[in-house]
C-alpha cells in the first residue's frame, strides 16, 4: 500500500468537536476500504493567506494515511462534497515523518518564545 498525507481545512465556525468528527470520518473511510491512518494532527485554528468562501480562518487537519489508492480516492470524494471542508489536498510521500510534524513544532517553539517575552514582562523590563 503506498503513504499518503492528507491535509484538510474546515469551516472557522465550526467547533473543535465538530473538527474531530470530520476527522473520525475520514478515518472510517479509510479503515472501511482495507487501509489506516497511521497519525491525525489537529494543528488549530490558523488565519489563510487569502479568503477562501468567505472564511478568513480554518481549522487546519493532518492525516498520515497507509491506504490503496482506492481508498484515497474514496475519501477526496466524500471531502470534495462536504460543505464544512473549504480545501484538501492529498500527497503521496516516501515515508511518513517521524514524531510531530514540522507545523506543530514550530507552535511549541513559537509557545516557548511567548514564554520568555511573559517572563522578561514580569521583571519589568
Amino acid at each position: 500500500m503506498a503513504l499518503y498525507e492528507h491535509v484538510f481545512l474546515a469551516r472557522q465556525d465550526l467547533a473543535q468537536a465538530q473538527v474531530d468528527q470530520l476527522a473520525e470520518a475520514a478515518t472510517k473511510i479509510i479503515e472501511d476500504m482495507q487501509g489506516k491512518v497511521v497519525k491525525t494532527e489537529t494543528w488549530g485554528l490558523r488565519n489563510l493567506a487569502y479568503r477562501v468562501k468567505k472564511n478568513r480562518k480554518a481549522h487546519y487537519v493532518m492525516l498520515d494515511i497507509d491506504a490503496p489508492a482506492g481508498a484515497v480516492a474514496e475519501l477526496e470524494r466524500q471531502t470534495a462534497i462536504n460543505e464544512d471542508v473549504i480545501r484538501y489536498m492529498t500527497v503521496r510521500v516516501d515515508a511518513h515523518e517521524q514524531g510531530p510534524s514540522v507545523m506543530m513544532r514550530k507552535s511549541e517553539r513559537s509557545e516557548g518564545r511567548r514564554r520568555d517575552r511573559g517572563d522578561r514582562d514580569e521583571m519589568g523590563a
